[in-house]
C-alpha cells in the first residue's frame, strides 16, 4: 500500500481550494504535515461548529476568503502563490442543497473550476492539477453494477449533473489547450465519513446530531454507497497528485472501498450506534428529493496504478469516525486528536 512521499511534498507549493470544509481541512493538515507550503482559496467556514477552526492553530497556510464565482480573484490569488501542485476541491457538495439552489450549485461547480482551470493556462511552473469531482458524475441506470473511469458520464440531479459537467470541462481544457496547462487529472471518490464533519443533512453529522436529541429523518435508509474514511480517500488524492507530476497518472480515477464494497444507509448507523454506545432511531422523510437507490465503483484503476488501498475497513472506519466525535462531545483536545489521526493515515 503506498504512502505519500515526504520528500515529494516538503517545501512544495501547493493551492488548495475549500480548505475551510471538511476534506480541505483534514488535507491542509496532511500537507501540513508533508512540509507544504499551503495557500488556500476558499469561503469562510459555515456557522457552527466546522472543522477548520479546530486544525487552524496548527496550520502555516496562506488563508484567502474568496469565491470561485470571482475569475479575478481566483486568477490574481493563483498568480500570487506560484503553486507548483494545485488540489481543487472547493464545491457546492451537497445534493439537497442543490435541489434547492441548482443555478448557484452549476455556477460554483462548474464556472469555479473553469475559472481554476483558466487560471492556470499559461501559468509557468504548475507540475500538475487535481481537480476532484464525485462518484454521482456517472449515468446510473440503478443496477448496483461497479462504474469504472470510462463509463458515460451523467447526473440525475443538480449536484451530480454539475460535477459531470466539470469532467466534461477538465477533458476539454485538456484537449484543446494541452500547450498552456499542466497534467490534468479528476479524481472520483465515494462516500466518505470521518470525524469534523458537520454539514447539513450528511448522515454522519446527523447522527451525532441525533446524539444530542435532533431528530433523524433519513431519506433513503436502503441506499447503498461506497463508505470510506476520508483520511484514506485524501492519501489517494496525494499520491494521484505525485503521479500526475511525473506523468505517470490515469486521466480519472476513482477512489472506492477494494471490490466496490457498498454499505446501507440503515447499516452504517447500526454500526455506529454500536461504536458510539448509542442506541440512535430514525425515522424515514416523507417525499424526499430522487436519489440513486444503489450506486458502487471499481477502483481496481487506483490500485493498480497508484498503489492505493483503504488502510481502514468498514468496521475501521465507523469506529475512527465515533472516536473523534466522541473526543469532541467529551471536550478533548481535539487539534491534537486530529493530529494524531493525520499521522496515522499518512504513516
Amino acid at each position: 500500500m503506498s504512502r505519500p512521499n515526504p520528500a515529494f511534498w516538503r517545501g512544495r507549493r501547493v493551492v488548495l481550494t475549500g480548505h475551510t470544509g471538511f476534506k480541505g481541512a483534514w488535507l491542509a493538515l496532511m500537507l501540513h504535515e508533508l512540509g507544504a507550503e499551503v495557500t488556500g482559496l476558499a469561503l469562510a467556514p459555515e456557522p457552527g461548529p466546522a472543522l477548520f477552526p479546530i486544525l487552524e492553530p496548527a496550520l502555516r497556510i496562506d488563508h484567502h476568503e474568496a469565491d470561485l464565482r470571482d475569475a479575478a480573484s481566483v486568477e490574481r490569488i493563483m498568480r500570487q502563490a506560484r503553486p507548483s501542485i494545485v488540489l481543487h476541491l472547493a464545491a457546492q457538495a451537497l445534493v439537497g442543497r442543490g435541489y434547492a439552489d441548482p443555478a448557484g450549485t452549476f455556477a460554483t461547480n462548474l464556472n469555479g473550476t473553469i475559472h481554476v482551470l483558466q487560471a492556470l493556462r499559461g501559468l509557468s511552473g504548475v507540475a500538475a492539477a487535481v481537480m476532484i469531482t464525485t462518484d454521482k458524475v456517472y449515468r446510473n441506470a440503478g443496477d448496483g453494477r461497479r462504474f469504472i473511469e470510462d463509463d458515460p458520464l451523467g447526473g440525475a440531479d443538480p449536484y451530480s449533473a454539475s460535477k459531470a459537467a466539470c469532467e466534461i470541462a477538465v477533458a476539454s481544457w485538456r484537449a484543446g489547450f494541452a500547450a498552456a496547462l499542466p497534467p490534468l487529472v479528476t479524481a472520483r471518490a465515494g462516500n466518505v465519513i470521518g470525524g469534523g464533519d458537520f454539514a447539513p443533512t450528511r448522515l454522519l453529522p446527523d447522527l451525532v446530531r441525533a446524539a444530542d436529541g435532533a431528530p433523524l429523518v433519513l431519506r433513503y435508509p436502503r441506499a447503498t454507497r461506497p463508505w470510506q474514511h476520508v483520511l484514506d480517500v485524501l492519501v489517494g488524492y496525494l499520491l494521484l497528485a505525485e503521479h500526475a507530476a511525473a506523468g505517470d497518472a490515469p486521466a480519472a480515477t476513482n477512489f472506492a472501498p477494494p471490490d466496490g464494497g457498498t454499505v446501507a444507509v440503515r447499516d452504517i448507523i447500526a454500526a455506529f450506534s454500536r461504536a458510539f454506545g448509542q442506541d440512535l432511531a430514525w425515522t424515514q422523510a416523507q417525499s424526499p428529493a430522487p436519489e440513486a437507490a444503489l450506486l458502487a465503483l471499481d477502483a481496481g484503476l487506483a490500485a493498480s496504478r497508484l498503489g492505493w488501498r483503504p488502510r481502514l475497513d468498514g468496521a475501521g472506519m465507523v469506529d475512527a469516525t465515533a472516536a473523534w466525535y466522541a473526543a469532541w462531545r467529551r471536550g478533548d483536545d481535539m487539534l491534537a486528536h486530529s493530529i494524531r489521526d493525520a499521522r496515522t493515515a499518512l504513516a
